[in-house]
């Protein structure tokens, strides 16, 4: 049951107004991974629609916004054709190997999961079911695969030992050699944006201020304007990255430059040193532009036609649908489900 190749499993979930940390933070690592990929490798990413449910939500905004994500993401370089690109409920092998999975999962391991005490606060009577367990969801998006690698950041990890717990006791429960123990894939770190309004903040869709964030869907002019009046400092840039270390918004705009650059933070100092933002942030917006807006051109115009964006989601989870197949009846033969 083992993938004979190296399978990435990675997804996201479809939030509206997506921004340039979103971008920066995740949908430009998935493009590097499948880019990276050997011949025979697989990649696979999901619109995590499922997950979406474990909070309260609009069901128009969502369906919408799986849409539009799937447009971000073919913009942004994932290629249909190359890697397979589905939402997670189109492959209904994810809840019913979910549900087969929450009876080897353990309560006492769900509950030391950091994100749940995060998210749930303190009114953990009043939180979803799903909130609690999607964890376990997340084992079966990537058990169901054999995925070999998942990407993952320092907030994950832990559901990741999870998956592989949950693996490791299935195996062991039934007397299988079914799932295979997905080993974390640490890429390049992802910088981590800031507000541009407050170097101390992240990047997010619900600060009020639309002036904090740069949007994908910004236009050039937007773009430009938005970073002329970020905030920024009177003093000139320094020499190396040390000397941003109380300054945290030039720290932000140099990383935003590194980032889109695809660069080191001393690189961009050793070109920038000496100057101040007047002759930096002509500079950055250039980058910018020149960067986003292709993506937006690219993603409106895929917009323009949403249920061609609709079927390519359904071809990819056809192609998912035969990769899970196997496994989830592995899975049911094991637990005698099947006879």
């Amino acid at each position: 049951m083992h993938a004979p190749v190296q399978r990435v499993v990675s997804g996201i979930q479809p939030t509206g107004n997506l921004h340039l940390g979103n971008y920066l933070g995740a949908i430009r690592q998935w493009t590097a991974l499948q880019d990276g990929m050997a011949a025979g490798d697989e990649c696979l990413f999901f619109l995590a629609d499922l997950h979406a449910l474990t909070v309260a939500i609009d069901p128009k905004v969502l369906a919408g916004n799986t849409v539009e994500m799937a447009a971000v993401l073919i913009a942004s370089g994932i290629d249909p054709d190359r890697s397979i690109l589905f939402n997670q409920a189109r492959v209904t092998a994810h809840s019913e190997l979910a549900w087969i999975l929450n009876g080897t999962a353990r309560v006492g391991w769900l509950n030391r999961m950091t994100q749940w005490k995060d998210k749930a606060g303190k009114n953990r009577e009043g939180a979803s079911v799903g909130l609690f367990a999607y964890p376990v969801l997340q084992a079966a998006d990537v058990l169901l695969y054999n995925a070999t690698h998942v990407p993952v950041g320092e907030d994950q990890k832990q559901h990741l030992e999870l998956a592989r717990d949950i693996a490791t006791k299935f195996n062991g429960d039934f007397g299988v050699d079914l799932f295979t123990l997905p080993a974390p894939l640490v890429s390049k770190a992802a910088p981590r944006i800031m507000s541009l309004r407050d170097g101390s903040a992240k990047m997010s869709k619900s600060d009020p201020s639309d002036a904090s964030r740069i949007n994908l869907i910004d236009g050039d002019d937007v773009i430009v304007q938005k970073l002329k009046k970020a905030k920024s400092d009177a003093e000139l840039l320094p020499e190396t990255a040390d000397g941003l270390a109380d300054r945290p918004e030039a720290r932000n705009l140099v990383t935003i430059y590194a980032a889109l650059a695809d660069s080191s933070t001393d690189a961009v100092l050793g070109e920038f040193a000496g100057k101040g933002f007047g002759a930096f942030k002509p500079a950055l917006a250039d980058l910018a532009v020149a960067t986003l807006g292709p993506i937006r051109d690219r993603m409106l115009r895929l917009l323009d036609d949403r249920v061609a964006v609709a079927r390519t989601l359904e071809r990819g989870a056809e192609r998912a649908r035969a990769l899970a197949a196997p496994t989830l009846h592995a899975a049911q033969m094991a637990v005698g489900l099947q006879v």
